[in-house]
């Protein structure tokens, strides 16, 4: 088992991971504003994702969001523990602190990944802000501290990356296909091409 010293006195911890959510199933517990926000930010980046929402309550505004996906399912009760059987993911966005704690604890019995809106304490992961051109995918962490921060860098990135970021990357991977040699020859050619990238 690694264990460096961390010489920071804090420091964001947390792993980062692309995961491929259209191979998993995801909970939403929640069918408010929050939930919606949660909502769209999974099917921005994961419009295939299978997700069962529950609620006692859906908005409109989620219904009509909603529309035209296939593989969204909606229950139209509150949360039973019975909601988490081949789940993979849990996301709870409601209005109810003790009602988010059981929901977490239950989650945590079956060894769920849970994210818990507007409660920190309570995730085991954070859904970040997204940037995207393309294929290109960069996601922005402040450890859960400032969201608005989050926000204004996603901003500025996608302000300052040009769309023809994504045709770069497409051009990059046919020279790389071309290549020969083995990985670090490959490493070093590519290094040598991107140069002018970094130079003025």
């Amino acid at each position: 088992m690694y264990t460096g010293k961390n010489n920071s006195a804090e420091r964001n911890k947390l792993y980062p991971v692309f995961l491929k959510l259209e191979t998993l199933h995801t909970l939403l517990v929640g069918g408010g504003y929050v939930a919606l926000e949660k909502l769209q930010s999974v099917l921005g980046n994961a419009p295939a994702a299978a997700i069962t929402i529950v609620a006692p309550l859906i908005r409109n505004e989620l219904r009509e969001f909603i529309k035209g996906y296939v593989n969204i399912n909606i229950i139209e009760r509150k949360f039973e523990a019975v909601d988490l059987e081949e789940k993979n993911l849990v996301i709870v966005a409601i209005d109810d602190t003790e009602a988010s704690k059981e929901i977490k604890r239950l989650a945590g019995e079956k060894k769920l990944l849970v994210n818990v809106a507007d409660t920190p304490e309570l995730c085991d992961f954070y859904l970040g802000s997204i940037v995207q051109k393309g294929n290109l995918k960069i996601a922005v962490s402040t450890n859960g501290k400032s969201p608005t921060i989050a926000k204004r860098i996603k901003e500025t990135l996608n302000d300052t990356l040009p769309e023809e970021i994504d045709e770069l990357l497409d051009n990059m991977q046919q020279i790389r296909d071309k290549l020969s040699g083995d990985f670090a020859q490959k490493v070093k050619e590519l290094n040598e091409l991107t140069k002018q990238l970094v130079t003025k």
